[in-house]
């Protein structure tokens, strides 16, 4: 079942990572053939997800399973699976974001959407390729979302256990697409205060990666009470600290970590904290210049340059990064409240850090 000796990383503890790949290997190997029943012409559907669930960190799947190990669960594969589920909601998640964001690339592939508008095109089929490619790309998202449910309800687990878990996983969702919602909202408005934009953090990533992932595991090993508030105490502030390091990698992050081009947030006009801190403290020429190439979608290396140094003088990086430091020891006092099964206390002690630091 894998050791827990030194892992290289806590994503890695138990095996985690290869067995969550490995079941969805065998999920969507089970689903090739029912896509190819109803037509042959489903199959860049399913090499899209393929593709696709090659990557990432397996961060929510990490914090379910240790969720369920920290409230005295075994390490089944059942609870793999269940843990697993969250990879094709996360795969939804992506998918239907990309659209949203006009994003060219994911993991360090074609978005999408752009997968299938290049499709359409080399096949010179008629009418929108862009449109085929949007079209295409939400239909997939909508696909994996099903296909979460299904994993998730037929993951070996007990009716009452998976009972039990029902009402996070339904909250959990709506939660993520009011918090898809509000980023979109804060996009076409043009973004407002940086209270407005940690709103979207909360909603958009950091219940949905972190809180209630571990809410799902919790209820899923019957956890009482306790187990639940000290997850959201730890859960919570490690969420937005998480999605505040996604800001500042948007903005100066390396492709080669990111997947995504330099300054990739900056041409999508991304109105994250960090945009919303750096426009409240800069001076209007500052403010001027941030308006002006914020969204630019022609925006080039030097056009990046002068945005980030705006970013830094302005001290909204430095602030950003104070509230990541804070967030986090916030969330590490949390896990001092509860009795939790070892080694899952030291396993989420090790994913706060990394996934804060993306040394993951």
């Amino acid at each position: 079942m894998g050791t827990h000796a030194a892992p290289t990383s806590p994503l890695d503890a138990d095996e985690l990572r290869v067995r969550v790949q490995k079941r969805l290997d065998e999920f969507l190997a089970h689903q090739a053939p029912i896509l190819d029943d109803v037509s042959p012409d489903l199959g860049p559907l399913t090499d899209s997800v393929i593709d696709l669930l090659r990557g990432g960190k397996r961060l929510r799947p990490a914090f379910c399973y240790w969720g369920w190990r920290g409230a005295g669960g075994d390490a089944s594969d059942a609870a793999v699976t269940a843990a697993t589920a969250l990879e094709l909601l996360q795969a939804c998640a992506l998918i239907h974001d990309d659209v949203m964001d006009g994003s060219d690339t994911r993991r360090g592939m074609p978005a999408a959407h752009r997968r299938f508008a290049t499709l359409h095109r080399e096949n010179e089929w008629l009418g929108s390729s862009e449109g085929f490619g949007l079209g295409a790309a939400i239909l997939l998202g909508d696909l994996c979302l099903s296909w979460a449910d299904e994993l998730l309800m037929n993951c070996g687990l007990s009716a009452e256990q998976v009972l039990r878990g029902k009402p996070v996983y339904d909250i959990m969702r709506t939660e993520l697409m009011a918090g898809q919602y509000l980023d979109l909202l804060e996009q076409a408005v043009g973004g407002g205060s940086a209270e407005r934009a940690m709103r979207v953090v909360r909603f958009k990533s950091a219940k949905y990666t972190i809180e209630r992932p571990l809410h799902l595991g919790a209820a899923l090993a019957g956890a009482p009470d306790e187990i639940h508030i000290a997850y959201s105490g730890y859960g919570l502030p490690l969420g937005e600290a998480f999605q505040l390091r996604d800001d500042v990698l948007g903005v100066f992050g390396d492709p080669a970590q990111t997947g995504k081009p330099a300054g990739d947030d900056l041409r999508e006009g991304k109105r994250t904290v960090l945009i919303a801190t750096a426009l409240e403290a800069s001076t209007p020429a500052q403010q001027a210049l941030l308006r002006r190439h914020l969204g630019d979608p022609a925006l080039d290396v030097s056009g990046v340059s002068a945005l980030r140094e705006v970013i830094t003088d302005t001290g909204a990086l430095a602030h950003v990064e104070a509230l990541i430091d804070a967030l986090t020891a916030q969330s590490l006092a949390a896990l001092d409240t509860v009795d939790l099964t070892e080694p899952a206390r030291e396993i989420l002690t090790g994913l706060a850090h990394a996934a804060t630091s993306r040394s993951i």
